[in-house]
């Protein structure tokens, strides 16, 4: 499974980017897998965006993201992370990550990231 992500850059606080992640060499059909989005800055454990099951569509998230951010996917193998007002905060190295599950979001695949910065 290879996952790349792009739509990373640089913003304004109270901006907004929207990332995506392209899936491929998938053992399984895209629906029967978990994606998800993470985040890492700097010297810090990477940590949970958000996640949606294809299976049934459940979706769940940070709760320092909530209200703010989106994920959502396609038919196709993509996965996407909306992002609305944008907080210096926010600013990390964001991963997609896959994994073959009604219910587990841990990855077990990586993409290789892709960078947002967050500053005035």
């Amino acid at each position: 499974v290879q996952l790349v992500e792009s739509g990373g850059g640089l913003v304004q606080p109270g901006g907004s980017l929207n990332l995506s992640c392209a899936a491929s060499g998938l053992t399984y059909t895209f629906s029967n897998y978990v994606m998800s989005w993470y985040r890492q800055t700097p010297g810090e454990e990477r940590e949970l965006v958000a996640y949606n099951i294809g299976v049934n569509g459940k979706t769940r998230y940070a709760d320092s993201v909530k209200d703010r951010f989106h994920i959502s996917r396609d038919n196709l193998g993509n996965t996407y992370l909306q992002m609305n007002s944008l907080k210096t905060e926010d600013t990390a190295v964001y991963y997609c990550g896959a994994r073959h599950s009604s219910y587990n979001y841990v990855p077990a695949h990586w993409g290789q990231g892709t960078q947002v910065t967050v500053s005035s």
